[in-house]
C-alpha cells in the first residue's frame, strides 16, 4: 500500500490546468528565442501538453492494481518466468531527456502466476515518470516481489540516455545496464546465472 501513498504524494497539491501548462510552454518558446505567435508554433504548446500527458501518465497509474489478478491453475509450475525485450521509453529526471532501451523481467511464482502482459505493464507504469535508471530497475523488482509474493525477482534494463548522447559528453554509443535481484535470484547464484544466460542473446 506504500506505493499507492507514494503516487498520491507525487501529485501537485495545486491542480495545474492544461491552459496554465500551455502558457508555461509559450514562455519557454520565447525564452528560446522563438515567437510563440508565429503560425508554425500556434498549436505547439497544446501539442506539447498532450504529449507530456502520454510521456508521464505513470503518475496517475497504480502498479499494484495492474498485478491484482493472478491465476492458480498452472499445475504447480514453480520455475522462473522470464519476459525479455520489453521496450522502455522514459525520461531522466535531471534533464528530462529520453531514456530509450529494453527491460528483461523474471520472477519465480509462489503457487500463482500473473498474466504476461501485466509484467510489461508494470515496466510501462514506472517508465512513464521522471526517472533514474537505477530507481526504475528497483521499483519494478520491488513491486513484482511484493504484489506477487514471488519467491524471487530479477530485473535488467539496458538503455541509452539522451542526456549524455545528445548533450554534455555526447557519447552516442554509450549504453547503461542495471540489474536488481530479490529472493532466490539474489540468494542462489545458480538461478541468477541461468537468468543471465537466458537473456544474454537479447542484449546484442
Amino acid at each position: 500500500m506504500k506505493l499507492v501513498k507514494d503516487i498520491d504524494n507525487n501529485q501537485n497539491s495545486k491542480k495545474i490546468s492544461d491552459k496554465e501548462a500551455e502558457e508555461a510552454f509559450k514562455t519557454i518558446l520565447a525564452w528560446m528565442g522563438e515567437d510563440p505567435s508565429r503560425e508554425g508554433l500556434l498549436e505547439t504548446p497544446k501539442r506539447v501538453v498532450k504529449a507530456f500527458k502520454e510521456y508521464f501518465k505513470g503518475y496517475k497509474e497504480d502498479p499494484i492494481q495492474v498485478l491484482d489478478k493472478t491465476f492458480g491453475d498452472v499445475d504447480g509450475y514453480d520455475d522462473m518466468v522470464i519476459q525479455k525485450n520489453i521496450s522502455v521509453q522514459s525520461h531522466c529526471e535531471h534533464h528530462m531527456a529520453p531514456i530509450i532501451g529494453k527491460a528483461h523481467v523474471a520472477y519465480i511464482p509462489n503457487e500463482r502466476v500473473v498474466g504476461l502482459s501485466k509484467l510489461a505493464r508494470v515496466v510501462e507504469v514506472f517508465s512513464k515518470r521522471l526517472q533514474t535508471q537505477e530507481r526504475l530497475t528497483m521499483q519494478i523488482a520491488n513491486t513484482l516481489m511484493g504484489a506477487l509474493d514471488a519467491k524471487g525477482v530479477a530485473v535488467t534494463i539496458d538503455s541509452t540516455h539522451q542526456c549524455m548522447t545528445m548533450r554534455g559528453i555526447k557519447k552516442e554509443q554509450a549504453t547503461t545496464v542495471t540489474n536488481y535481484y530479490l529472493g532466490q535470484f539474489k540468494e542462489d547464484l545458480s538461478y541468477q546465472n541461468r537468468y543471465l544466460r537466458l537473456i544474454s542473446n537479447s542484449k546484442d
